[in-house]
């Protein structure tokens, strides 16, 4: 399915057509599970790419206005819903634009500050009751929920990859997380906490964007940033600030684990998920928390 421009303006022109003046580009960094455009220089249009994306609009039109009062940074808010039409078949979109750039280490002025940013607001995040909905499931992917929906997927890419990682400290760090059970209540969790949801403004913290798998669960998943983004430094006062457990730790490494195993092995040339690894497995082998 073609999703570009042409098609957000037909869409627009049917179901806004308020909106219709104005002018449509695709922004710099657009993801993959949805499509996402400028409208004007104050929204965006936000598509889901495919049918298991399509959830997500439901969700993010229902709770994003109920989360955002409570937490210290803005997220998206949502304008509209779109329905079907011009040959999309799914819901989509109209959010309020966030101004930032992606996080980057270099447009960052001091990571370990950012990292406790980070960890203020997911205290904030896991804070807010709305009774144990969403419950964590297919929608968020199985983020939220146990490990144990990943771990046939985990050990044929431990598999596949037998010689170009350490199958056999994979393996113990992969069934380290699995027995790291959460028997905690269900908390708030965004599902995708990786720099390219953060956005950055004078050096610090301004946004967190696409709650796509978020729901209520385990809050396990949102601690992969540490192994992907943060240095030594930055993760130790992330924990610290979260006040994460050994076994809540234990569960964040072995999501990071998974992730970066599926994509190295789905693109052997991925030298950024081959070095994630690399900092799991040695941070596990020497037992470090």
């Amino acid at each position: 399915m073609i999703i570009d421009v042409a098609l957000v303006r037909k869409l627009i022109a049917e179901q806004f057509p308020h909106w219709t003046d104005l002018p449509v580009r695709p922004v710099a960094v657009g993801g993959n599970d949805n499509r996402t455009f400028h409208l004007g220089d104050a929204m965006t249009v936000r598509l889901p790419s495919a049918e298991g994306y399509v959830p997500s609009v439901a969700k993010e039109q229902r709770w994003l206005p109920v989360l955002a009062p409570h937490l210290p940074q803005p997220i998206p808010t949502p304008l509209g819903c779109g329905k079907p039409g011009a040959g999309y078949p799914w819901p989509w979109s109209v959010n309020r634009w966030l101004d930032g750039s992606t996080a980057t280490h270099g447009g960052i002025t001091d990571l370990t500050a950012f990292a406790v940013e980070l960890a203020d607001f997911l205290t904030a995040l896991r804070a807010v009751d709305t009774g144990g909905e969403p419950a964590a499931g297919r929608h968020s992917f199985w983020r939220g929920a146990g490990l144990h929906h990943y771990d046939e997927e985990t050990r044929r890419a431990i598999a596949a990859l037998d010689g170009r990682v350490d199958a056999a400290a994979a393996t113990a760090e992969w069934e380290a997380a699995l027995a790291a059970e959460w028997h905690g209540p269900p908390v708030w969790f965004h599902g995708d906490f990786a720099n390219g949801n953060l956005l950055v403004r004078d050096g610090q913290l301004g946004g967190v964007i696409d709650f796509g798998t978020s729901g209520v669960g385990d809050p396990a998943c949102d601690l992969v940033i540490a192994w992907t983004f943060l240095d030594a430094r930055a993760q130790a006062a992330f924990r610290a600030a979260l006040g994460a457990d050994d076994a809540t730790w234990q569960r964040g490494r072995g999501w990071a684990l998974w992730k970066s195993l599926i994509q190295l092995a789905e693109n052997a040339a991925n030298t950024k998920a081959a070095r994630e690894i690399d900092v799991i497995l040695a941070l596990g082998g020497a037992r470090l928390g």
